[in-house]
């Protein structure tokens, strides 16, 4: 797996300050797309376990509430075995600081069990993750005073063990 950034203070994409991880590849290819040069899978560095040890590195501090995974597409099925791991030691190393997710692919459908992108990795990835932001990005719905969103149609979805707890901020 590539990744095209890490961003050790980040305000945007979660509440509080986080450290953001952006990965390489996504076959969404969404119009008006934040972030499209991380389309191609092999943007970016290689991930390795050094680039794993930085992010628990940057994660330290209690001043940092948590860990918010973007992209590219996090569930690619190519990234899921990485991520996987990344984000059961993030939780194991640091249960109280906040997982925030943003994919394309949508929960109750794509990442479901037979979904599109549903892979043994999946639930494990899902169990790890507190806040789901699913939905391709629309161009025809942005809304810039939406929080945590680009476009009306993406859902704020708050997980417990891999289910849906709630909807909404």
């Amino acid at each position: 797996m590539n990744y095209g950034n890490i961003k050790s203070y980040d305000i945007a994409d979660g509440t509080g300050v986080r450290v953001s991880l952006f990965v390489s590849g996504c076959r969404h290819h969404c119009k008006g797309c934040f972030n499209a040069p991380t389309w191609d899978f092999n943007y970016g560095e290689p991930y390795t376990r050094e680039t794993q040890d930085k992010i628990l590195e940057l994660l330290a501090p209690s001043y940092i509430e948590g860990f918010s995974l973007l992209g590219g597409e996090p569930f690619e099925p190519e990234n899921q075995p990485v991520l996987a791991e990344l984000l059961e030691e993030i939780k194991s190393t640091y249960p109280e600081k906040s997982i925030w997710c943003y994919s394309g692919y949508l929960f109750d459908k794509d990442l479901a069990p037979g979904g599109k992108v549903y892979t043994p990795y999946t639930d494990r990835m899902l169990s790890c993750i507190d806040i789901l932001v699913d939905g391709e990005f629309i161009q025809e719905l942005k809304d810039i005073s939406l929080q945590f969103r680009g476009s009306s149609n993406q859902r704020i979805l708050h997980l417990k063990d891999g289910k849906l707890v709630k909807e909404g901020l």
